[in-house]
């Protein structure tokens, strides 16, 4: 008999199992593998990686999903990068890619371990109570095979997490009245998320559309006049956490206290050798 997990231990468990799935991203190995098959643009890269498991979507699927995401941004890339590349062959590269930088990062000692073997058992466990439904990019990557090797199945098991919980956060965005920037100025305000200074480098706003988002924040009185967030702001970004808790119940729920518990201590002793490697830039998280 399994127990339900205690209160935000689903969210712990998925804040360390998300960076095992993000560290792709910022590896110097996505790029030669996406030259390979074709795509040289970095920016088109993420577009292309992260959305063909779609298909050969076009530019307004990619902005709707990803959320925010400048559409002018998307629509330069998109669906030109498909004329260089299938989604085949970029879901190709990008899993060569996963390969090369697990490796890297967490060493062949931890690939090989017993650990790792279980806690890919737990994750792919975990996302046997995921829904399909209302949850685009999950679902596209769910239809997607397992792959063998451990570390890689943990990875794919991380990323329908990611997604999975990614699609229900995008809902109740709206349901707060959120924008794309606004959504980014309040997340970043919480310290937690990228840095300004990445979100304008990554996501394809200006500094104008920053600015004009933070006074209409100012103006709701989510922000004080600093630029922080207000009590009415905190409330906001705490009640959005906890009602993406609710949503994304179903996967932590199905593993049990227990098999939560476990993935935690194995997921975040994982992601820190991988941080303590470099996987991430240093100066990528908080405030600026």
């Amino acid at each position: 008999m399994t127990t339900s997990p205690p209160d935000r231990a689903a969210r712990r468990c998925h804040n360390v199992l998300n960076p095992l799935h993000s560290t792709h991203y910022f590896s110097p190995d996505l790029a030669p593998a996406l030259a390979e098959v074709g795509v040289t643009d970095r920016r088109a890269g993420y577009f292309a990686v992260r959305a063909a498991a779609m298909g050969r979507v076009e530019a307004a699927t990619v902005t709707a999903t990803f959320y925010n995401f400048r559409p002018e941004l998307v629509a330069a890339h998109l669906p030109a990068v498909w004329e260089q590349a299938s989604p085949e062959q970029v879901l190709g590269a990008r899993l060569r890619a996963v390969d090369a930088t697990l490796r890297r990062l967490l060493g062949q000692e931890a690939l090989d371990s017993a650990e790792l073997v279980e806690a890919a058992g737990l994750a792919q466990r975990a996302t046997e109570a995921c829904a399909p439904h209302a949850r685009p990019l999950y679902a596209a990557h769910a239809r997607l095979p397992v792959p063998e090797e451990p570390h890689l199945a943990l990875w794919h098991a991380a990323t329908l997490l990611r997604e999975y919980r990614g699609d229900a956060h995008l809902a109740l965005l709206l349901t707060a009245g959120l924008d794309p920037v606004e959504a980014l100025v309040s997340h970043t305000a919480t310290g937690k998320g990228m840095s300004p200074k990445w979100v304008l480098g990554t996501r394809g706003w200006s500094q104008e559309d920053w600015d004009a988002a933070v006074g209409r924040l100012q103006e709701r009185g989510i922000l004080d006049a600093g630029g922080e967030l207000s009590e009415a702001g905190l409330t906001m970004r705490r009640e959005l956490e906890l009602a993406t808790d609710r949503l994304d119940a179903a996967p932590y729920t199905h593993l049990g206290a227990e098999g939560v518990a476990r993935l935690t201590e194995l997921a975040t002793g994982l992601v820190t050798t991988a941080f303590t490697n470099g996987a991430f830039p240093a100066d990528m998280i908080g405030k600026d």
